[in-house]
């Protein structure tokens, strides 16, 4: 059978539907809750992809991140709380707009941009991952040693913060990808003695702890409480509408495509792809002076971005192994764990596989706009739920999860060390996501290596002996030395002064 139509019945499927629509409840709810993110939507998925197969359990992802994403805008325009890290970029703006009574066109606004995004976005996968997974074909070692070393650099060069915080952050990715038996010699590395970290330390409760158990550390750690959600009742967010969106249509497409540009990037993501578009919005309009006082410039911008850059996070994800952003480590994560590996032989060996995740993309981005719609007139009820009851839940799942990857309580602690490790390090302003590709790349990156080196009899030349090797080597090679040759020329006439 056609595998588009194979992939087609299989993703229409009652089962996967009703999967997609029970993720997609559950994305709006904690995308609109403060605190919780995407990210964590999907680390708290996990434990129900054990039971379902490859398919569905994608579906499941897809959808709940493209709902989270937007649901975060709901909190950011009436409470001035951004829901996930992706609505900050314009969260001052929408909040403008409720002060001056205009929530629901905020709202309306952020809602079919984000739609239209998330539609762009998947567009560009659909046509982006299959040429260049038939151009990957051709790769080896070497290019694969030089795209992950790529994929590394991009993480620590564009993480929020420092880029010395964000290396750190890599290197401690790398350390923990290094614990357990060398892939080559069999010797085992930073075990202590320890039987269980033998195979490593294992992903998924890592994942887990991360993202979920440092969110509900910094919610019991933190002394202010949430403020009250507004008691107006909603009203049409689709009227006046349509004339602000055929104003802003060259926004609209330029946001949609920045995001998915900015999406295959590996490290960046969906807060990266909104605040770079919010930027370029408000440096290239017309009326820049309208920023900051309710403008719905940079909502359309920003908001189209933010879901676009989630399809263009697929895109390296499938066709490399490389992640585009935390959300797709995850799903990489789920992928081995289902007997996957990604890269261009899924499209060879489970071409159906790669469609269905393409039309999970479309189906989803088309159901946002009426469940958005209701998320949106039932807001206030969704704000007004205790965190104090909400968190003690989430942890449950945390747990459970952990401990049903090898139903050993060795998956619980390892969650709770990665919890500690990255609740310190977002206090101290470094950035969590090098290090989770550093973990995710680290394997990879140490397997090719020593491949080469064992195809090249230790010649380091053999690294550049192949033209899209050499291209890659050298463009990585670029992005280590030229920020630091320009920082030092800088810094030169400076102190001649």
């Amino acid at each position: 059978m056609d595998p588009i139509l194979k992939a087609l019945e299989l993703i229409t499927e009652p089962y996967t539907m009703g999967v997609m629509l029970l993720a997609a409840l559950f994305g709006l709810f904690v995308g609109a809750m403060p605190g919780l993110t995407a990210t964590m939507a999907t680390a708290l998925l996990i434990p129900f992809t054990f039971f379902m197969d490859p398919i569905p359990a994608i579906a499941m992802i897809v959808t709940a991140v493209a709902m989270a994403i937007f649901a975060g805008d709901i909190p950011g325009a009436l409470l001035r709380i951004p829901g996930t890290p992706a609505s900050a970029a314009y969260c001052e703006e929408s909040y403008a707009m409720t002060r001056k009574g205009h929530a629901e066109r905020a709202l309306g606004i952020l809602l079919v941009c984000a739609v239209i995004g998330g539609l762009t976005g998947s567009v560009v996968l659909s046509f982006t991952a299959p040429v260049l997974a038939e151009f990957a074909l051709q790769f080896s070692s070497f290019e694969y040693f030089w795209l992950a070393c790529l994929g590394l650099s991009c993480g620590v060069v564009i993480s929020s913060g420092s880029t010395l915080k964000g290396f750190v952050s890599l290197l401690i990715g790398l350390f923990v990808a290094t614990i357990g038996l060398d892939i080559t010699a069999g010797y085992p590395r930073f075990t202590f003695g320890n039987t269980e970290l033998l195979g490593g330390v294992s992903f998924i409760p890592a994942m887990i702890g991360m993202f979920a158990i440092s969110e509900i550390i910094r919610y019991f750690t933190a002394t202010t409480s949430l403020p009250r959600p507004p008691q107006k009742a909603m009203g049409n967010i689709f009227r006046g509408l349509g004339p602000i969106l055929y104003r802003y249509k060259r926004n609209i497409g330029r946001g949609s495509l920045i995001g998915a540009v900015v999406g295959i990037l590996p490290g960046a993501g969906g807060d990266i792809a909104a605040w770079i578009s919010f930027a370029i919005s408000k440096k290239f309009s017309k009326e820049p002076e309208k920023f900051g006082t309710g403008n719905p410039e940079g909502l359309v911008d920003a908001g189209a971005s933010n879901n676009a850059s989630l399809a263009g996070a697929w895109v390296p994800a499938t066709v490399f192994g490389i992640p585009g952003d935390s959300i797709t480590a995850i799903v990489i994560g789920v992928l081995y764990m289902k007997g996957l590996n990604p890269g261009p032989m899924v499209f060879v060996n489970s071409p159906e596989l790669i469609y269905a995740v393409f039309m999970s993309f479309f189906i989803a981005n088309i159901a946002l706009l009426p469940l958005g719609f209701i998320a949106i007139r039932m807001s206030r009820q969704i704000l007004k739920v205790p965190q104090n009851v909400l968190m003690p839940v989430i942890l449950m799942f945390c747990i459970v999860g952990s401990f049903a990857i090898n139903n050993t309580a060795f998956g619980v602690t390892v969650m709770l060390i990665f919890g500690v490790l990255a609740y310190v390090m977002e206090e101290n302003g470094v950035p969590v996501a090098p290090a989770i590709l550093g973990i995710v790349l680290g394997g990879m990156l140490e397997d090719n290596f020593m491949s080469s080196m064992i195809i090249s009899d230790g010649d380091l030349l053999g690294f550049f002996s192949r033209p899209i090797a050499a291209t890659l080597g050298v463009t990585t090679l670029a992005l280590w030395l030229i920020p630091p040759l320009l920082s030092l020329r800088r810094r030169r006439p400076a102190r001649a002064e």
